[in-house]
């Protein structure tokens, strides 16, 4: 590969990039966000204005779904995460799921009005998102139950090994949403 490529999805705006890892004596190196080659691809021009980093030590912490009032790009950086993203936002892909194994040759652009979810697939997952909004604890959140029928994640672990809060698995389901409408 000479660089990254772009993947298609069925949920507009969604963008799964396939990334460039270098393996060398040392361990590897990637790009895991360089603007200029991302956009040539079909990213939006997007000012990321903060840059979060998360650490899950155990196989099969979920956390999700959750839509948020920023875009994303997601990355790992170390280990290996299944993901589900579920468009949330008004119009016709309403409730379309997208799901990924993610590992550091990966990146996913979400568009804000998508649900992210994941589960981790390795001890020692590391993952990095960038965020066009700066992080709030009190930012409005959607958030969409974790097992709801209509959407049917394909979680890549049995629910018993699944390690959730109770608060994603009593979200609402997907019918008593109301669509995000985007200006």
């Amino acid at each position: 590969m000479t660089g990254p490529q772009l993947s298609e999805t069925t949920i507009p705006g969604l963008l799964h990039f396939e990334l460039e890892v270098i393996e060398n004596g040392d361990g590897w190196f990637k790009e895991s966000f360089q603007r200029e080659k991302l956009e040539k691809l079909g990213l939006p021009v997007v000012e990321f204005v903060q840059n979060n980093i998360a650490y899950t030590a155990d196989v099969g912490i979920t956390r999700g779904i959750h839509a948020e009032p920023w875009d994303r790009y997601i990355s790992p950086a170390a280990g290996r995460l299944f993901t589900a993203i579920v468009d949330l936002r008004e119009g016709p892909g309403f409730g379309r799921l997208e799901t990924f194994e993610l590992t550091p040759a990966q990146g996913v652009y979400l568009p804000r009005g998508c649900g992210h979810a994941f589960c981790t697939l390795e001890p020692n997952t590391i993952y990095t998102y960038l965020l066009n909004e700066h992080w709030t604890p009190d930012s409005e959140r959607i958030a969409l139950n974790l097992f709801d029928p209509e959407i049917a994640v394909p979680w890549p672990l049995p629910k018993d090994q699944l390690l959730y809060t109770e608060k994603d698995a009593t979200a609402p389901f997907l019918d008593a949403l109301t669509p995000i409408k985007l200006d």
